[in-house]
């Protein structure tokens, strides 16, 4: 069975982390994901007062009874922890995963996203998918070590991360299978690949044993996800029959006044209930 989870940073942004997971499980998750560790967002930027304690969220979730599913192990423009497309960032990258696998084995998480950062002026982008596959078959190598799986995640380029590398499922596809390695898949978010590249169900139905991981937002707007034109309710029960029981993660920005009421709406929108 998929289980819906919550990225905690869109949603309660005047509180701490531990909050917003308590927060999110009264509104009826038990999953939850969050961006890099190092601060947490508030609505507006990164607050880097607010950097998780990976025993805290550990704890936070087991009171709870929630799961911490995954978080990013860098920025996706390599602002922290470096761009893997950037040949002259290896070690900086590689030192953040390092610390982030050490972050992960404190709170209790088993999966991480990954991103590739941004173009490099100058480089053609057969040097950086060579600079990004080489980055990343180092990182597996300490995922694989660590009994970790990273997750590889395309970004759109048109609305929200202009300038970012890896904007196709097509390619990411390619480096996972190139690398071919257990602890190496896709994160499919279906609201950037909409925008990108539109024929969600099709793409995903072609290459879900390469996917690792969901997000979902509404299309256009990134809003609650029973808003724009994508049928939500529809992809998952597709996935459900496909096979696939992992996670789906809600990461998008509440347009109700009330985040735990656009949290329950959207529960009930997914699961029928």
């Amino acid at each position: 069975m998929i289980t819906i989870g919550v990225c905690l940073e869109t949603v309660f942004t005047d509180q701490p982390a531990s909050e917003r997971i308590a927060r999110i499980r009264q509104a009826g998750f038990t999953c939850v994901e969050f961006w890099h560790p190092e601060g947490t967002w508030d609505g507006s930027a990164i607050r880097l007062d607010w950097a998780k304690d990976p025993q805290q969220l550990r704890e936070a979730a087991q009171q709870q009874g929630v799961i911490l599913n995954d978080f990013a192990l860098h920025a996706w423009d390599g602002s922290i922890g470096g761009s893997p497309v950037n040949l002259a960032d290896h070690p900086k990258y590689l030192d953040q995963v390092r610390r982030m696998l050490a972050f992960a084995q404190t709170a209790g998480i088993r999966k991480g996203i990954t991103l590739s950062g941004v173009v490099v002026p100058g480089l053609s982008r057969a040097q950086m998918r060579d600079h990004l596959e080489k980055a990343l078959a180092q990182a597996v190598e300490l995922a694989r070590q660590a009994d970790f799986l990273l997750l590889l995640e395309p970004l759109n380029t048109q609305v929200d991360h202009p300038g970012y590398y890896l904007d196709s499922s097509r390619e990411a596809f390619q480096i996972i299978r190139s690398i071919g390695s257990p602890h190496l898949k896709m994160l499919y978010d279906i609201y950037h690949m909409q925008i990108m590249e539109g024929n969600v169900l099709a793409t995903i139905e072609q290459h879900l044993d390469c996917i690792g991981h969901f997000h979902a937002a509404g299309v256009p707007g990134r809003g609650e996800v029973f808003t724009g034109e994508l049928n939500y309710p529809n992809i998952l029960r597709r996935l459900e029959s496909l096979g696939y029981e992992g996670s789906f993660g809600l990461e998008y920005f509440p347009t109700l006044a009330d985040p735990m009421e656009s949290l329950r709406q959207t529960y009930r929108y997914l699961l029928g209930d």
